[in-house]
């Protein structure tokens, strides 16, 4: 569990990364969602050995915890943020739900994963540059409300126009006033800043 949450924490890291350089690939987002699966079900399992421990499983059950606080947001943010979505959240929870009931087999296929998502299957669409709508970094910035977020996303398109907006840019979304702005954009440029220097440190 601490190395598929090792791995989990690199491959997310570096998604924030190239989604801020705008250099995503459909492989990074494949190869997140398949880290984020792998390190949800071997938590359920672990879940289920400390309830058959009762009392003696307390210490398995405190390194659990451990191994699985700040996870941030998991699968559903990363399928908003790149599959065709029409019916909204609706959607998004059907297709990380067919993601939970892949077979072990099919978690180790990227293809199979990025079809889930709504990517054409074939090696070569792995390596097709796709653009975030921004959901899953909003999702970080703990003061931005999911309707905000929504708004946000909805006004601006996409996570490239999101970055390069200005507080005023911000204001000009319905219910945001010059505090919100203020916080949304210093939020961005943290995110930003931490994550090119965990990649290329």
């Amino acid at each position: 569990m601490e190395r598929y949450r090792a791995r989990l924490d690199q491959v997310t890291n570096s998604l924030s990364a190239l989604e801020i350089e705008a250099m995503v690939t459909v492989r990074d987002v494949a190869v997140t969602l398949q880290r984020q699966e792998m390190v949800r079900r071997i938590s359920e399992e672990i879940s289920q050995y400390v309830l058959e421990l009762g009392v003696d499983g307390r210490l398995l059950s405190l390194q659990l915890e451990e191994l699985t606080a700040g996870l941030g947001p998991g699968s559903e943010m990363i399928v908003r943020d790149y599959a065709d979505l029409h019916d909204g959240d609706r959607r998004a929870e059907d297709q990380v739900a067919t993601l939970q009931n892949l077979s072990s087999s099919d978690m180790v296929d990227l293809g199979k994963i990025a079809a889930v998502v709504g990517f054409q299957p074939g090696q070569d669409s792995l390596e097709a540059v796709v653009q975030p709508r921004g959901y899953r970094l909003l999702s970080n910035i703990k003061s931005v409300p999911p309707a905000v977020s929504n708004r946000l996303v909805d006004h601006f398109g996409g996570l490239q126009n999101l970055m390069a907006a200005n507080i005023e840019d911000l204001m000009t979304v319905d219910g945001i006033g010059e505090q919100r702005a203020r916080t949304v954009r210093e939020g961005l440029s943290r995110i930003a800043e931490t994550s090119l220097l965990d990649r290329f440190m």
